[in-house]
C-alpha cells in the first residue's frame, strides 16, 4: 500500500470513529431545561430545543441536526466502511465512492462546525471537517487524469448524467435564491435563519455545490476527465445530501415544524433518480490495470 493510501486509511478509519461518537451522543444525548422561547438579535422570537447536544440550536435547526445524525450513521459510515475497503483493493469504483462519501462528511461537518450552537463536540466537528478534507483531497489527487475517461464505457449516457448534475446545481441555486433575494429586497431576515447570524448552508450550496454542479455536467457532457471524476463524486453527494433533506424534513413535521408533505415527496423522487444515476456510473466503469 502506497503512502498517501496508508494516510487515506487513518484519516478515514478516524473519521468512522469520531463521527460515530458525534452522531450516537447527538441523536441519544438529553438533559437541559427543555423547548423555551429565545429572542434573536433582530427582535423575533424562536423556540430553542432546550434537550441534550443540541439544545442551543433552534427547534427546527436541531431536528435537522438529529436527521443528519441518523444519516450518518445509517448510511454514511456503512458507505465509508465499505468504500474504503474497494479501495483497499485497488478498485476505480471503490476510489469513486469513497470521494464522494468523503465529500459528504467534509459538507456535514463544516456545516456543523460554522453553523451548530457551540457546543462540547466544537473540537470534534473541526477534526472531522480537517480530516475529510484531507482524506478528500488526496482521493482526488490519486487519479490520473490522462487515463481517467478511458476507464469508463465510451457508452455511458453523458447527456443524460451531466444533465442531472446542471439540473441539480440549477435547482438548488434557484431554491435558496428565491429565499434570500425577497429578504434582500424588503430588509427583511430569510426564512429559516432563527437565531443564528448567518446563512451557512447556503453559503456552501450557492458557493461550491451550485457551480460544482454545473461545471461537472458541463464536463462530463463534452466527456472531459474532470466530469468524470467531479461528476461521480457530486452524484454520491446529491445521494446522501437528499436522503438528510428528506430525513430532516420529517423530523421537523413530527416535531411541529413548518414543512410540506410536497416537498418530501419530491425530494424522494430525486434520490432515486440519483441512485440510478450512480448505478449507470458504477455500471460502466472498467476495472482495468493502470486505472488505480
Amino acid at each position: 500500500m502506497m503512502k498517501s493510501q496508508k494516510v487515506v486509511t487513518g484519516l478515514t478509519i478516524s473519521i468512522m470513529i469520531l463521527a460515530a461518537i458525534a452522531a450516537s451522543w447527538g441523536i441519544f444525548s438529553g438533559g437541559g431545561p427543555g423547548p423555551h422561547p429565545f429572542k434573536t438579535l433582530n427582535g423575533t422570537e424562536v423556540q430553542l430545543y432546550g434537550k441534550g447536544l443540541y439544545q442551543d440550536d433552534s427547534v427546527s435547526g436541531a431536528e435537522q441536526e438529529i436527521a443528519q445524525d441518523i444519516v450518518t450513521l445509517a448510511i454514511g459510515i456503512p458507505l465509508l466502511l465499505l468504500s474504503l475497503f474497494m479501495y483497499g483493493k485497488g478498485l476505480l469504483k471503490g476510489r469513486l465512492l469513497l470521494a464522494g462519501t468523503l465529500g459528504y462528511f467534509l459538507y456535514t461537518y463544516t456545516s456543523y462546525s460554522f453553523l451548530s450552537s457551540y457546543n462540547t463536540f466544537f473540537l470534534i466537528y473541526v477534526a472531522l471537517m480537517s480530516f475529510s478534507f484531507f482524506a478528500f483531497a488526496l482521493v482526488l489527487l490519486s487519479f490520473n487524469m490522462e487515463t481517467l475517461a478511458s476507464s469508463f464505457n465510451p457508452r455511458m449516457p453523458v447527456r443524460f448524467l451531466g444533465g442531472v448534475l446542471i439540473f441539480l446545481g440549477v435547482a438548488v441555486g434557484l431554491m435558496w435564491l428565491g429565499r434570500i433575494l425577497p429578504a434582500s429586497f424588503n430588509h427583511t431576515v430569510p426564512f429559516g435563519l432563527d437565531h443564528y447570524t448567518t446563512l451557512v448552508i447556503q453559503a456552501l450550496d450557492l458557493g461550491f455545490v451550485l457551480p460544482a454542479g454545473i461545471f461537472a455536467g458541463i464536463m462530463l457532457i463534452k466527456r472531459k476527465p474532470a466530469g468524470y471524476l467531479l461528476g461521480p463524486v457530486l452524484i454520491i453527494k446529491g445521494i446522501t445530501l437528499l436522503t438528510a433533506i428528506t430525513a430532516m424534513a420529517i423530523r421537523m413535521i413530527a416535531a411541529g415544524v413548518q414543512s410540506s408533505f410536497a416537498e418530501i415527496a419530491l425530494f424522494a423522487a430525486f434520490i432515486l433518480l440519483f441512485m440510478y444515476c450512480l448505478y449507470l456510473v458504477l455500471r460502466n466503469v472498467n476495472e482495468t490495470e493502470g486505472t488505480v
